[in-house]
């Protein structure tokens, strides 16, 4: 098996953007690719489109279907992500466009670009260098064995990818249910109490939830358990444990189960929700506000929770933080709680509630953990096949 660079197999060509202060240029027939559609995919379809004349009067090209792109641009994760052409199309100035010889099987070369992604990226910091170039492109190496064992190393590869994409497709699907779900039990739209159809009970945050503090006796030699919390309702997530006299402030409270958690900071952005029993016993600092339950009869902690990941109750959030900029407000829980909420009649109610969403959201995070695990499968497969270290029959 030798070892090639991608100018040895390729050229490399890239394209360009017609002006955009002439309409006469934009929103033609002819596909136009920008990097950010360039996402370890088949690029079926464009956001934008140039007209023959946009494509005559700028250095953008039409390239064939079936080349491999890859994003020359962009400080996130979009530089060195590469895709195939499903469609013929104008690529702009930051796209590759990666033109194989007949030596290379075009999945295989794919397989390997994907695989040597974080090398690739690391190639264009090398010399205060942002982006990549051409001839930084050129210069990417993979071992490249002859062309039957490219196409049965790709067939097997597409095979762990066809798993992968059932997945998060599958999960994308769960996703949207589970959002569609919430909407309508979250909001009385679809009742499931065998009650009857009782009138969700209007009420004050104030009548049923109360700020609380829960000071700790703070000492220099005493161990902290830290916890934050993820925007979006992603949940707490343990901090580094650290000793008193080595954290930043004296003034720490302690959590339980049960209680509503809030950053003071980062609640407009979802970052809240219920502390659960394995982090009962952290500590938080006084960026938080701790919430909770003081009538078990009327609220079931569990619903709040659940009605918290809806937009609206982000919304009263964002009315109860005092600041000039979003990035700077500061939660007051008592203007919080002086908004209204609706709730079903009963526990009962509430708790049935609780258990549908939870069946669904514990159905999405099983199939997440399996896809994490194809992923993780596929990247060992890769690492043997793509370096060598096993050989295909073919």
């Amino acid at each position: 098996m030798k070892r090639v660079t991608l100018g040895d197999i390729a050229d490399i060509v890239s394209g360009g953007t017609p002006a955009r202060n002439q309409p006469k240029y934009w929103g033609g027939r002819i596909p136009w690719v920008k990097t950010g559609e360039v996402d370890f995919c088949t690029i079926k379809a464009t956001e934008e489109h140039i007209t023959e004349e946009g494509l005559e009067n700028s250095s953008a090209r039409i390239v064939p279907k079936g080349t491999i792109l890859m994003a020359m641009y962009g400080q996130g994760k979009t530089r060195g992500q590469v895709a195939i052409l499903g469609i013929d199309a104008a690529v702009n100035q930051a796209c590759a466009a990666i033109l194989l010889n007949d030596e290379a099987d075009r999945d295989f070369v794919y397989q390997q670009l994907a695989f040597h992604y974080l090398d690739i990226r690391k190639l264009s910091n090398s010399g205060q260098q942002n982006n990549l170039n051409a001839d930084l492109i050129r210069s990417v190496a993979f071992p490249l064995p002859p062309k039957p064992a490219q196409r049965k190393i790709a067939t097997i590869l597409r095979a762990w990818d066809s798993a992968i994409n059932a997945y998060q497709a599958l999960i994308e699907v769960k996703s949207q249910r589970l959002a569609s779900l919430r909407q309508q039990l979250l909001q009385g739209k679809r009742r499931i109490s065998k009650e009857g159809r009782a009138k969700w009970r209007r009420v004050q945050l104030s009548e049923v939830l109360k700020h609380i503090f829960r000071p700790v006796n703070w000492s220099p030699n005493d161990v902290y358990r830290l916890i934050s919390i993820r925007r979006r309702c992603g949940g707490l997530f343990r901090r580094e444990d650290l000793r008193g006299a080595d954290y930043k402030t004296t003034d720490l409270h302690e959590i339980r189960t049960g209680d509503f958690l809030v950053s003071k900071r980062q609640v407009v952005h979802g970052a809240w929700g219920m502390v659960t029993k394995e982090f009962s016993g952290c500590h938080v600092s006084k960026e938080y506000s701790i919430l909770v339950n003081k009538t078990p009869d009327v609220l079931h902690m569990p619903f709040f929770d659940w009605l918290c990941h809806e937009q609206r109750m982000w919304h009263l959030a964002f009315l109860a933080s005092d600041g000039v900029h979003r990035e700077k407000l500061i939660f007051d829980s008592k203007d919080f709680l002086r908004h209204y909420i609706e709730l079903p009649p009963t526990i009962e109610e509430q708790e049935r509630i609780v258990q549908v969403l939870d069946a669904c959201d514990r159905e999405i995070r099983l199939l997440e953990a399996e896809l994490e695990a194809l992923k993780l499968q596929k990247r060992g497969l890769m690492q043997k096949l793509l370096t060598g270290e096993i050989r295909v029959k073919t």
